[in-house]
């Protein structure tokens, strides 16, 4: 086992606890050296959505070809690497044991130590791998097509729920309104770019949970809102009238989630706001979180686009960590669909 030729040990990461498979080498925290990821978009576009078992067959045939290809851009070799990490929760079952009994195999093969990375908890390092000097603590958005969580970071790996989704995430969300549109699979893309050419202010969609106490979102409501909308008065008769309804919808969500974020950041008493997951990309969400951190004083941490989006340099990152401090968590680590992360109970500020 080898490193990079500066002293740092070199770490993989393999994840796939949904519909990417992904591998990614670092040298430390903040040193990638690689990073691949190969969507199976096109695999799931016929179901409108991701199907578990197309998923876990499709990682099968992809995750080797995919670790050696994250081993040849890193130009190193699998002898030169000191250890693994690896996905184990939450996420698709089926999917996440194809990247944990990979890892197994290798750490088995190699004599290597494992490690276990929640992928909530990546998502959050993909902050520290972006940014220096980190204010800590801080509030984290994590909303993708999957979780929408706010946080409470108090470091890396570690971090407390604020609150998250009651039902739909926001990123699910936006894709059933794509469906109901009949934009297609994934939805969040297009209806992002049709939102830039609309009118926000065009309909008035409801703005679910958010004047109500607490930092718990729901957002099937809304999506009932749009199917409603588009029963009583028939499909969009326009070009125009999609992106008024594009730009409308995602407001009522853009809207909820910034208000939600600030008003989490004032009774944490945080001085910054993170931002992270696949939903992070959007455009009107980065606009008005910007906004509205720039207005009430608070630096906002958004990571570069292909670290909002699932990777596996986050989950090698977080696990450049723990295997730093001598963490080896051993052949016995198993896959979890559901995690469950400490809950913090947010005593709320007196406005002045």
């Amino acid at each position: 086992m080898g490193d990079n030729g500066r002293g740092s040990l070199l770490y993989i990461g393999i994840e796939t606890s949904c519909d990417d498979t992904c591998a990614a080498v670092v040298a430390d925290e903040k040193n990638v050296l690689s990073s691949i990821v190969s969507s199976q978009h096109d695999f799931h576009r016929p179901y409108g959505g991701v199907v578990p078992e197309v998923a876990a067959r499709q990682h099968i045939r992809l995750i080797g070809p995919i670790i050696q290809e994250a081993l040849d851009d890193a130009k190193v070799s699998l002898s030169q690497i000191s250890g693994v990490a690896v996905t184990t929760e939450p996420g698709l079952i089926g999917s996440l044991l194809v990247g944990v009994s990979t890892a197994k195999g290798l750490c088995l093969g190699c004599g290597l130590p494992l490690v276990a990375v929640n992928h909530l908890l990546a998502h959050l390092q993909s902050v520290f791998m972006s940014f220096e000097d980190v204010p800590l603590p801080h509030v984290n958005l994590l909303v993708s097509g999957g979780h929408t969580i706010l946080f409470l970071v108090n470091a890396p790996g570690e971090a407390s729920v604020l609150g998250s989704t009651l039902d739909d995430a926001a990123g699910e969300a936006v894709d059933k309104a794509a469906n109901l549109l009949g934009l297609g699979y994934p939805g969040g893309p297009a209806m992002d770019s049709l939102a830039d050419e609309g009118d926000p202010s065009a309909f008035r969609f409801p703005r679910p949970m958010a004047r109500r106490k607490g930092y718990d979102f729901s957002f099937s409501g809304l999506k009932t809102a749009l199917a409603v909308y588009l029963q009583k008065y028939g499909p969009p008769e326009s070009a125009q009238h999609v992106k008024d309804i594009a730009a409308s919808y995602l407001e009522a969500v853009v809207d909820v989630l910034v208000q939600k974020t600030l008003h989490a950041a004032h009774a944490t008493g945080v001085d910054a706001v993170g931002v992270t997951g696949g939903v992070a990309a959007n455009r009107r969400l980065r606009h008005r979180m910007s906004d509205a951190c720039g207005n009430a004083g608070l630096a906002l941490l958004i990571p570069k686009a292909s670290y909002c989006t699932d990777n596996a340099a986050m989950v090698a990152s977080l696990g450049a960590i723990y295997l730093d401090a001598g963490r080896n968590d051993g052949l016995h680590i198993d896959a979890r669909a559901s995690s469950r992360l400490p809950r913090w109970e947010v005593v709320e500020k007196t406005q002045p």
